[in-house]
């Protein structure tokens, strides 16, 4: 891993941070490839059980960087936009659950990495941007619409008007704002949450909402008891039955 991606694991918890401060840790090839590396090695280590997401310096990412591109052909550019595609789907394939922190601005490619992990938290003067159009070229089509519906997202696609964190929390974007000073440790706290539950049961959960939500009831419910089934046959839900019978109703 190079200098765009710091990777470090503390009782059970990853950290990945965009280390890129001095460009507003804007998105180039790098760093796509850092993070793609980053999950790879979060995923193969069982000892992780949640993932923090955050960004070093007053800006959480401030898009793609657009200077790589200089003097470079259309072949370049869509090999860059396939890598940056990777890292999303990175990101969003981690069997961990993945908790994005933002602050400052979060524009473009910062907005697909937001969405991209399974919720983020957002500090008080945080604000988003989709500008893609803006820039001559198309990008947050999907994961934004899926978080906000088509129409919300084609507004903010068409006008690059900025989102601030109290309508992004309105709209489903963030889960949680907090003051700026709070923001690393609420993420501790909620990833201590998280990694408090067994691991399979919530890899499981975690697989079964994000392929409910591709499908019908119906399938959906199939899904669900599935996982109940794999659940079943690994028996840590009676360690589950042991601690609520012992007074831990949490």
């Amino acid at each position: 891993m190079g200098d765009r991606v710091r990777l470090g694991v503390t009782d059970g918890i990853a950290h990945v941070e965009l280390t890129r401060p001095e460009a507003r840790n804007a998105v180039d090839l790098p760093m796509c490839t850092e993070l793609c590396e980053a999950f790879e090695e979060v995923d193969a280590d069982e000892d992780v059980r949640v993932v923090l997401l955050s960004a070093h310096g007053p800006v959480f990412c401030a898009g793609a960087d657009l200077k790589e591109r200089t003097g470079k052909d259309a072949a370049w550019v869509r090999r860059r936009r396939v890598a940056s595609f990777a890292a999303y789907a990175a990101i969003e394939r981690c069997r961990r659950p993945v908790v994005a922190l933002v602050q400052g601005a979060v524009v473009g490619s910062g907005g697909e990495i937001t969405l991209a992990a399974d919720f983020a938290i957002a500090a008080e003067g945080t604000v988003f941007r989709f500008p893609e159009p803006h820039w001559g070229t198309v990008g947050a089509t999907q994961r934004l619409q899926r978080a906000i519906g088509k129409r919300k997202a084609k507004e903010l696609l068409f006008t690059n008007r900025p989102l601030d964190a109290a309508d992004a929390l309105r709209l489903g974007i963030v889960t949680q704002v907090v003051a700026p000073d709070a923001l690393a440790s609420t993420g501790a706290e909620t990833a201590r949450d998280i990694a408090k539950a067994p691991p399979l049961a919530i890899a499981l959960t975690k697989r079964a909402v994000d392929l409910g939500g591709e499908t019908d009831l119906d399938r959906g419910i199939r899904i669900e008891m599935s996982a109940i089934e794999q659940c079943l046959a690994d028996g840590g839900w009676r360690d589950g039955v042991a601690r609520f019978t012992n007074g831990d109703g949490r």
